[in-house]
């Protein structure tokens, strides 16, 4: 129920306005926690796009719930129940929402392989949680549990071993706090949580080595800034020089992936060779707690460019198709 003492507040005493204070009164409570809501459904979902419109669904779910909230469990595991809830039924009903593939402007090498989470999308820090405070029960620190190897790494899991996942190992619920949001038994919620994690551990980790949100180091922003500075001049063979020997690129939607120095070559420079005559514009920025920019081409929005680092050096590229002024101003950094 709406805390009577924040009713009051608003309350004129006035009964038409009975409805408008209660949903004043809702609002005010529910504020804390709809950017910890909208990322716990983006870690689900994986799609910053679906996560705010299932967000949107679960605050109208409460709403017209809230007669219902006896306040057994803490409005925030109700909301989270909630949201994960809905998270699951979204999953359930429509599946994944597959953006159709985009027809690149030139011919591309052959891909090494064709990643297999095409709806993934960037999620810009300023939309993070700064003072995320996990349970005692949490075995992801909060920038392993944004980054987009944990986040593509959970949209291979089944939903509900996702679900559990996240509920005890990134917001540390224990299992008799998490079972109720699931509607399953503390048996049932650990067996899910026993097949999640050693799903994971058998996956291979794309994870890197970065600071923390909003800490780069000085030899961090250094290799972003030449990165930076080679990938706008077109110079192919000084950005390879900065990559690991590993190294990958992706772009979703696009399913292509190139794996290794000589695969990304090949592709990077087919791109600039395309490119050429069009001004880039990088803008230095986060995403998922990792260094990224926003790009322009030619002046028009082109995407979103996440690096994942690993010492010294340039692991991942993970380019995302944002063609849109507002979409790609999230990103940006505000004055």
């Amino acid at each position: 129920m709406v805390s009577p003492s924040v009713v009051a507040r608003y309350d004129t005493g006035s009964p038409r306005n009975g409805t408008v204070v209660a949903e004043i009164a809702f609002e005010e409570q529910v504020a804390a926690y709809r950017r910890e809501l909208l990322l716990h459904c983006y870690r689900l979902l994986g799609s910053l796009t679906d996560a705010e419109d299932v967000l949107q669904e679960t605050l109208l779910a409460a709403w017209r719930g809230l007669d219902g909230f006896e306040g057994r469990a803490s409005l925030r595991s109700w909301l989270y129940r909630i949201a994960t809830n809905r998270c699951l039924n979204a999953l359930r009903d429509r599946g994944r929402r597959v953006p159709p593939e985009p027809k690149p402007p030139f011919e591309p090498p052959p891909p090494s392989r064709h990643g297999d989470v095409p709806w993934l999308q960037p999620y810009p820090d300023t939309l993070l949680v700064p003072d995320a405070a996990p349970g005692p029960e949490a075995r992801c620190t909060a920038r392993e549990a944004v980054e987009l190897a944990f986040v593509a790494a959970l949209q291979r899991l089944p939903p509900r071993q996702a679900a559990a996942l996240v509920l005890c190992d990134v917001l540390g619920y224990p299992l008799g706090e998490a079972a109720p949001m699931l509607d399953a038994t503390p048996a049932a919620v650990k067996g899910l949580l026993q097949r999640a994690r050693a799903t994971l551990g058998r996956q291979p980790s794309d994870a890197g080595q970065t600071s923390g949100a909003g800490q780069a180091s000085v030899p961090e922003r250094e290799l972003v800034r030449r990165f930076a500075d080679a990938f706008t001049a077109g110079d192919v063979d000084t950005l390879v020089t900065l990559l690991t020997d590993d190294a990958w690129l992706a772009m979703p939607p696009a399913p292509h992936e190139y794996h290794g120095v000589a695969a990304i070559a090949a592709f990077l420079r087919a791109s600039t060779a395309w490119s050429a005559d069009l001004p880039v514009l990088l803008v230095p920025t986060r995403a998922n707690g990792q260094p990224a920019f926003t790009c322009r081409l030619g002046g028009q929005p082109a995407g979103v460019i996440v690096l994942t680092l690993s010492g010294e050096r340039v692991r991942g590229i993970t380019r995302f198709l944002v063609l849109d002024e507002d979409s790609l101003s999230r990103f940006e950094p505000r004055c």
